[in-house]
């Protein structure tokens, strides 16, 4: 019979085990909140970053710098809103407008060329598939409320965290083992430092697709190619499913001038895809961490099939985060196995 001793290896995987797979199915249970948490993290990650940058030039406490930070966030904003409100809101409208109309267009060029009734046929049928959304207008517009709820969580949620990250570190770092508690420390921190490095450069990187797309779409003479060119932008932080939603409503509204614009505003947007992943993806890469646009599309649609449509819009971030965790806590510590970690000073 074995001895007590030699069970206990054993028995401690056991029960490590259970613990995950608990562990798993409550987040499962509160993926809403674990999702509103990892939002507030995200935000205070970028509110910390601009203050700790404030800091640095102004040498304030970070108390006030952050203070700064949101004044000037807000005042930005205002002005932004004040400056071209009216003319973005004039494009959305417009965009509303002439959406419907470059769907005929589209349409009407479909029916004329050689695949015309396959073309036809197949639009028909994903027509009748979505049909039943009209039922669901309502589910959707509290989804929606849902979602706008979450956003200012998050929001609120990250500026107490960027307040005092110290105090929230320490409580969490506390719900560990003593002895495991520098090693936690060590890959929150370089999570923290590749997730920061991350949204900087997808931030400078959106900036730069969203303008040269705004552009790019003007002069080929697309209507309301600016507020396309915002909602470029903002997409652009979904990897790969983003820029493709981006480019439909592009597409379609360049059938309302000629097939040939909607061919160059299609090419536009392949242009621009290029850019971005010869060369601003490399340049952000270098400061972060490479993730494998396999890995990304993996990664899409399983937080997305967790979390829902928030999780989409989330899920690359939280890939960075869960990529530096899994290389520091599990390949380096449990499988002591050499392996660079984004974030710290040695990658």
């Amino acid at each position: 019979m074995q001895s007590s001793s030699s069970l206990r290896p054993y028995v401690a995987r056991v029960l490590v085990t259970l613990a995950l797979v608990g562990l798993a199915l409550l987040v499962w249970q509160l993926s809403n909140l674990v999702l509103v948490i990892f939002g507030a993290v995200v935000v205070a990650v970028l509110l910390h970053a601009l203050g700790a940058r404030v800091t640095r030039y102004t040498r304030l406490s970070p108390g006030l710098a952050l203070g700064v930070v949101l004044v000037l966030l807000v005042a930005g904003f205002g002005l932004l809103i004040w400056l071209f409100g009216a003319q973005l809101a004039g494009e959305m409208e417009s965009l509303k407008k002439t959406l419907p109309d470059a769907w005929t267009h589209f349409r009407q060029w479909l029916d004329a060329g050689p695949a015309g009734p396959i073309a036809k046929q197949g639009i028909d049928q994903l027509h009748a598939s979505m049909s039943g959304l009209a039922a669901k207008v309502g589910a959707l517009a509290m989804s929606a409320s849902g979602s706008l709820t979450d956003m200012v969580l998050m929001a609120v949620g990250g500026i107490y965290l960027a307040a005092q990250p110290a105090l929230y570190r320490r409580g969490t770092l506390k719900l560990f083992p003593a002895d495991r508690r520098a090693l936690v420390g060590e890959a929150m921190d370089a999570s923290g430092h590749a997730l920061r490095a991350w949204l900087g450069g997808q931030l400078l990187a959106m900036t730069v697709v969203g303008t040269l797309t705004g552009i790019g779409l003007w002069l080929l003479g697309v209507p309301v190619a600016f507020g396309l060119g915002l909602i470029t932008a903002l997409l652009d932080f979904v990897p790969i499913v983003g820029p493709i939603l981006a480019a439909i409503p592009a597409v379609l509204l360049g059938f309302t001038v000629s097939p040939q614009v909607a061919l160059g505003a299609l090419l536009v947007f392949v242009v621009m895809q290029q850019l971005e992943s010869h060369l601003l993806q490399p340049l952000i890469q270098q400061r972060v961490v490479h993730l494998p646009p396999a890995l990304l599309l993996v990664s899409l649609f399983g937080i997305g099939s967790l979390f829902g449509l928030p999780g989409v819009v989330l899920a690359a971030p939280m890939t960075v985060v869960i990529f530096v965790l899994v290389k520091r806590l599990y390949v380096k510590e449990a499988l002591h196995t050499d392996t660079p970690i984004p974030g710290t000073d040695a990658d």
